[in-house]
């Protein structure tokens, strides 16, 4: 059978557990040289009855899954769940909720909250590159609007200006060439919009020799004295020839779009999760559905979270409903 490259293949494609089974064997260990997670035995015999694999070091003789030491372990659900459910976040431009994912594929929304949860820490980039270029620097909030707020809440709550209380996300942009590649995003919550807390950001994720375009916030002051840096004052125009903020301002349209139109209810302690989602979605966006799922399942090796984890973030076991 053919690689998928549609939803529909997808799932007629991994609904043969074997498939799935051979599928994470190639996946976590691409050289073949199978290893015992106990002992670090190489000689390693299949269970084929029930897609398990066994050590045969006398030893030891553990019995394991090809879940062990990625996203899905200790996961009761079968892998061709996962799966689906993995095709779908990854190509869904907005996400896809835990309620409807629960019902697309039959289990409980709690479930499905924790899966996306697990989905979402393969989905995080971790890389040493910076960026280069001309890149763009903006921050947005994200939190209720004041004018749904009841009358007595709102006057207890908001104070100054309409962003206080909210959550703060800081985004780089590099624009791209669009013969060469197309514009990278990298995002990060914030505690403040600070100099002291916007500029080391800057200078972790930019390359020395890069152009760095911004508004003209006080924050980015200090930006100068580290790159070359333009801006643009939003009080007059907002495009002066090449200095404009407007491609990270288009991410933050998707960031929104995706957090008010599909997850609704989004827990700040967990808001960095929903923005990794978005920057995979939209870095990776130039290559097909397929891509982006493979992308993912490589991701998946080595990252775990625990429900517990998730639960304990905010001292009080929390758990949304997204």
């Amino acid at each position: 059978m053919s690689e998928p490259t549609t939803l529909i293949e997808a799932v007629r494609h991994f609904s043969d557990l074997p498939m799935c089974f051979e599928y994470m064997l190639t996946l976590k260990w691409p050289d073949g040289k199978i290893c015992c997670p106990k002992c670090g035995e190489r000689n390693i015999g299949r269970i084929v009855t029930r897609s398990m694999l066994q050590c045969r070091n006398k030893d030891c003789r553990k019995q394991f899954s090809t879940k062990v030491g990625t996203i899905f372990e200790d996961s009761p659900l079968p892998l061709s769940f996962w799966f689906v459910a993995i095709w779908c976040v990854a190509n869904d431009k907005n996400g896809i909720s835990s309620c409807e994912l629960a019902r697309a594929i039959g289990i409980t929304q709690k479930s499905a909250w924790f899966m996306l949860h697990r989905i979402r820490l393969a989905m995080q980039t971790k890389t040493f590159r910076k960026l280069s270029g001309l890149v763009e620097s903006d921050e947005t909030f994200v939190g209720g609007k004041a004018d749904n707020m009841h009358i007595a809440k709102r006057q207890r709550r908001i104070i100054g200006r309409g962003a206080v209380g909210k959550a703060i996300v800081h985004g780089l942009l590099e624009r791209g060439d669009k013969d060469a590649q197309d514009s990278q995003v990298i995002a990060n919550v914030i505690p403040d919009t600070e100099a002291m807390t916007i500029v080391p950001e800057i200078v972790a994720s930019v390359e020395q020799n890069a152009v760095v375009c911004t508004d003209a916030a006080s924050s980015y002051a200090g930006v100068s004295s580290h790159f070359v840096h333009c801006f643009v004052d939003h009080a007059t125009k907002y495009v002066v020839g090449k200095v404009h903020t407007n491609g990270i301002e288009n991410f933050w349209s998707l960031v929104k779009r995706m957090l008010k139109g599909t997850y609704v209810a989004v827990a700040p302690f967990h808001l960095f999760r929903y923005v990794d989602e978005e920057v995979f979605r939209f870095n990776s966006r130039a290559g097909t559905d397929a891509d982006r799922f493979h992308s993912v399942m490589q991701r998946s090796v080595g990252r775990r979270i625990t429900f517990r984890q998730l639960c304990a973030i905010d001292g009080a076991g929390f758990m949304g409903i997204d």
